[in-house]
């Protein structure tokens, strides 16, 4: 659906979400992607897309390629996008729709967005009154071996003792053994976590972990996941995260409510 501009246009038409009906006022006084340009209502039929003009040339390819290598303007970009659909999405349920998705001129926008009408319908009534919700969990740290901090006695700082190099490798291969039980224990600990949150979800996706916890490097991230929530389990979903916080032990992060950018492409 996304169509960057490369024309000659001097504008182009910025499109944000689509949903069944929006107060023009909700999102009027936004900045949008550009300023001095309105964030309106683009008509739809039975639906409205939330649009903006902008200047064509600031979403050309090559234009669009920079931006992808400034984090600092992607993240800028980013963040006027979500903000767009936050609020629209705070009056009613709307289809977030990627970023950079960009046509040519109203009429293009709408002959394009029309073509998926039966799409966003369905999509709008499946996240009516849901949120979504980030689950990380991240396995408890493993304990160290016995001994595994017992200072060397004045004879072990020697000549190594008789069998000295078969004890080596035996504590190597316990080790290895304790990580692979570890990491095992981890995976067993997700999937408990996962079945359980998503008996309670009307949709769940799993994402891919981390590869380490940034702020803790003890544990390993065992479960990145999201999850379609209904507005009246929300309490119900957050309260279920810590009890199984309780019962495996693990550090389970929670986030949300968000915008279902993770549950609209399916359908």
């Amino acid at each position: 659906m996304t169509q960057r501009a490369s024309g000659p246009a001097d504008r182009a038409t910025y499109v944000f979400a689509v949903a069944r009906t929006l107060d023009p006022a909700v999102v009027a006084d936004l900045d949008g992607m550009t300023a001095g340009e309105p964030v309106r209502l683009l008509p739809l039929g039975s639906l409205v897309g939330v649009v903006q003009s902008v200047p064509a040339h600031d979403f050309t390819d090559d234009a669009w390629q920079q931006r992808l290598s400034d984090p600092q303007d992607l993240e800028r970009c980013a963040r006027s996008h979500n903000e767009v659909v936050s609020a629209s999405a705070a009056h009613g349920p709307a289809v977030p729709l990627p970023l950079a998705t960009l046509y040519l001129s109203d009429a293009r926008a709408r002959q394009a967005l029309e073509a998926e009408a039966d799409r966003f319908h369905a999509v709008l009534k499946r996240i009516a009154h849901h949120a979504e919700w980030g689950v990380k969990v991240y396995s408890p740290p493993a304990s160290p071996p016995a001994g595994a901090h017992r200072p060397a006695a004045a004879a072990d700082r020697g000549r190594p003792a008789p069998g000295a190099g078969l004890a080596y490798l035996e504590r190597k291969r316990g080790l290895q053994l304790r990580r692979e039980q570890h990491h095992e224990q981890g995976l067993r600990i997700a999937e408990e976590v996962d079945a359980a949150l998503a008996k309670l979800a009307t949709a769940a996706r799993r994402l891919r972990p981390h590869s380490h916890r940034p702020s803790d490097t003890q544990g390993s991230q065992v479960l990145n996941a999201t999850y379609l929530v209904a507005e009246q389990r929300s309490h119900e979903f957050a309260e279920l995260t810590r009890a199984l916080r309780g019962r495996t032990g693990a550090s389970i992060e929670i986030s949300g409510p968000w915008v279902p950018y993770s549950f609209v492409s399916e359908v």
